[in-house]
């Protein structure tokens, strides 16, 4: 027993220096390098200026039916929203309020990104389903409605990058709290002189029950 013991921890320590001499040829020797093909079906993302949209093109016009077989379920017919789906249009001015409302027209700021996460996430429960084209119009459909193109202007893959979004400006705009230097995109980012100016005050409101016997 005791000689099948040393054989097999021998064999073992072989085993192992095998592997180690694989593992460094091929790094942690984890998984296989992934194929031309397979990296494309993950790189997908388009960027703020257009840069990697696929070729393709969509109206508004074929847009709308579309939108109507895919979208309007969920999203309304108009693309106010249905029970409590979100809306995609409407909402202008309305950042600033109580009761801000994200929309195609009122928040995003570039219509590539609008793109991207359609063609990514929609239709819910069957991400990915839509074709290059269905997603141009459908995208040109919810610019349409949000009255930042005409209804047969050509969206592709060359524009998407210039629509001009009526909130493209804004995330830059200045902080307005009080405790902030406005530096012009530059914050200081050691040695900072804050000056400190109390603007309010906590007030005592008194709620707490007393014991009566305090």
């Amino acid at each position: 027993m005791l000689g099948l013991a040393k054989y097999i921890v021998s064999f073992s320590l072989i085993i192992f220096l095998v592997n180690s001499t694989v593992a460094s040829d091929r790094k942690f020797n984890l998984g296989q390098i992934a194929t031309k093909e397979e990296v494309a079906g993950w790189d997908i993302d388009v960027r703020p200026d257009g840069l990697g949209a696929p070729i393709g093109s969509g109206t508004a016009l074929i847009g709308e039916e579309i939108y109507t077989e895919q979208c309007a379920a969920c999203h309304g017919d108009f693309g106010e929203g249905a029970d409590r789906w979100p809306a995609l249009v409407g909402g202008e001015d309305s950042l600033a309020s109580h009761d801000p409302e994200k929309t195609t027209g009122s928040y995003w700021p570039y219509a590539s990104t609008i793109y991207d996460y359609v063609y990514r996430a929609m239709p819910y429960g069957v991400a990915q389903s839509l074709s290059y084209d269905e997603t141009y119009e459908i995208v040109a459909y919810l610019l349409y409605m949000s009255d930042i193109i005409e209804e047969d202007f050509v969206l592709s893959d060359k524009n998407i990058g210039e629509i001009e979004m009526p909130n493209r400006d804004g995330f830059l705009l200045p902080d307005p709290r009080p405790d902030v230097i406005n530096t012009q995109g530059n914050p200081c980012m050691s040695n900072c002189q804050v000056s400190t100016k109390i603007i309010g005050r906590a007030r005592d409101i008194d709620v707490t029950p007393e014991d009566d016997n305090s």
